[in-house]
């Protein structure tokens, strides 16, 4: 996988960010264009494009969501503008969270006095709960693809969660 490659770490869903940063400030002085200046036109083309993928890497790898969006192609698990057909349980609450949330306004409560934002909270914690242990600790090689095909059900269930925070104005 090119972006672990580049950073020589083993590839993996939950990124030691301050190992990364360290390594990506040591390959940015390597690749840094102001030091081929001087340099064949074709030397320079080459580092700006060096230097492109490490700050696209960086930003993927730095974001946890990013991370697993990437494990998860580079794996053939997951496409671009995928058609992904998340479960009628998890669309139902979702669906009733949308209604009170066009019904009742962003500062609702719910008749047991939970806000629309614990609600999802919640969600979001019970939807991690059963890949907790996959994403964890995910080993190239030994991650079998049944345990990345329940990480990508939770990728899709988080960016749903997460569309519906950037409503009420959080982030989970």
């Amino acid at each position: 996988m090119e972006f672990f490659e580049l950073f020589d770490i083993p590839p993996m869903l939950i990124i030691n960010k301050e190992l990364l940063r360290k390594k990506y400030f040591e390959l940015s002085r390597k690749y840094h264009p102001d030091y081929f200046a001087n340099t064949a036109q074709a030397d320079q083309q080459k580092i700006l494009e060096d230097s492109a993928l490490l700050n696209k890497a960086y930003k993927t790898l730095t974001n946890k969501d990013e991370t697993i969006k990437y494990v998860l192609k580079e794996k053939g698990i997951l496409e671009d503008d995928e058609k992904y057909q998340l479960g009628n349980s998890f669309l139902m609450q979702m669906m009733e969270i949308n209604e009170e949330l066009s019904e009742t306004g962003l500062e609702a409560d719910d008749i047991t006095g939970n806000s629309l934002s614990e609600k999802l909270n919640y969600l979001q914690t019970e939807i991690y709960e059963p890949v907790k242990n996959i994403i964890e600790s995910y080993k190239e090689g030994t991650t079998s693809k049944g345990e990345l095909l329940q990480v990508k059900d939770y990728y899709y269930k988080k960016k749903y969660i997460d569309r519906l925070a950037s409503q009420l104005g959080q982030k989970l």
